[in-house]
């Protein structure tokens, strides 16, 4: 997924955007066939969300539809993505078939990631049991109480600050069947007020048995963050690990190569990262003669201000 470019494709099925309004030449696909998305620009579109989605409802047969792009509700930076959840959740015994949400498909040029506000996701999962994936974007107002959900598979949050104590809730969460977890958990200054110690629950392996893939990504504290994952439980279960997009420094590098061991990777990613040649080449020598892919190639950008070196996280406002 991109922050510049809405998504094409989702849980396998090509995105198809549902007319901004009814006309007799449009054939639409067969309800199983698409990932349907639905969004309204605040200032050009007639409709609200609200009515569009009704429209959706008496138009597409909702017991076929299997996944569902959301975009803007309206002026996302204003109003929470409660309006979507509802509206879905509504729908629940006639959306019998949803496997996949992405909730929050919304670029910047319509709105900065920072700004979209969130609200109580959760819902979405205790209305919908066979649900396998479920993506969001925007952290602002992110509500993630602790649940359990036996079918989901794929969990993605995407912002430039993840409050605490949604991060806690996604950690403390009982998913037997999660395979993929990835988390933006972006800057103070954007509302990413966790600490490591947050992501305890999830790194110690015992409420995502089945975990493969894990993103713990895009944060100002990368460093403590691979402390953390050097002696995780969870790691030994893994197949690709992602701590790209953050401010990882050789301190961080130094913890990931003295912790548990990482040659079982397929993957390990470190993009925008803030290494040393000497570190990034100790990294390579240490993993891929073993066959790890290193993805290591990006590093960020950083300024020097009144005598102090600047860093920054990939995806911020």
């Amino acid at each position: 997924m991109s922050i510049h470019e809405h998504v094409e494709e989702l849980d396998g099925l090509p995105v198809y955007n549902f007319p901004q309004a009814p006309a007799e030449t449009t054939a639409l696909p067969e309800p199983g066939a698409v990932a349907w998305r639905l969004s309204v620009d605040p200032y050009d579109d007639e409709e609200t969300f609200a009515e569009r989605w009704q429209r959706f409802t008496e138009t597409v047969e909702l017991s076929g539809v299997r996944a569902l792009v959301l975009g803007q509700w309206g002026e996302s930076y204003e109003d929470s993505s409660a309006v979507v959840v509802d509206a879905v959740v509504a729908a629940k015994d006639r959306l019998t078939s949803l496997r996949a949400i992405f909730l929050g498909d919304i670029v910047m040029e319509e709105s900065e990631i920072s700004w979209i506000e969130q609200s109580d996701v959760t819902p979405l999962l205790a209305s919908f049991p066979a649900l396998r994936s479920l993506s969001v974007r925007g952290g602002a107002g992110l509500v993630f109480p602790p649940v359990r959900h036996e079918a989901l598979r794929e969990l993605r949050f995407e912002s430039g600050g993840l409050p605490a104590a949604a991060v806690r809730g996604i950690c403390e969460s009982d998913f037997p069947a999660l395979e993929s977890l990835t988390l933006w958990l972006g800057v103070p200054e954007y509302g990413g007020d966790y600490e490591a110690t947050d992501l305890a629950a999830a790194l110690s392996g015992s409420r995502f048995p089945a975990l493969r893939h894990l993103g713990l990504q895009n944060s100002e504290i990368q460093d403590e963050i691979a402390v953390a994952i050097g002696a995780a439980p969870v790691v030994a279960g893994l197949e690709t690990l992602n701590l790209s997009m953050g401010t990882l420094t050789d301190s961080g590098a130094e913890a990931l190569l003295g912790g548990q061991p990482l040659t079982h990777l397929k993957k390990l990613d470190l993009d925008h990262h803030y290494l040393t040649d000497a570190m990034v080449r100790r990294v390579r020598a240490a993993l891929e003669p073993g066959g790890v892919e290193v993805v290591i190639d990006e590093r960020g950008e950083e300024d020097e201000y009144d005598g102090r070196m600047w860093r920054y996280a990939a995806v911020t406002e």
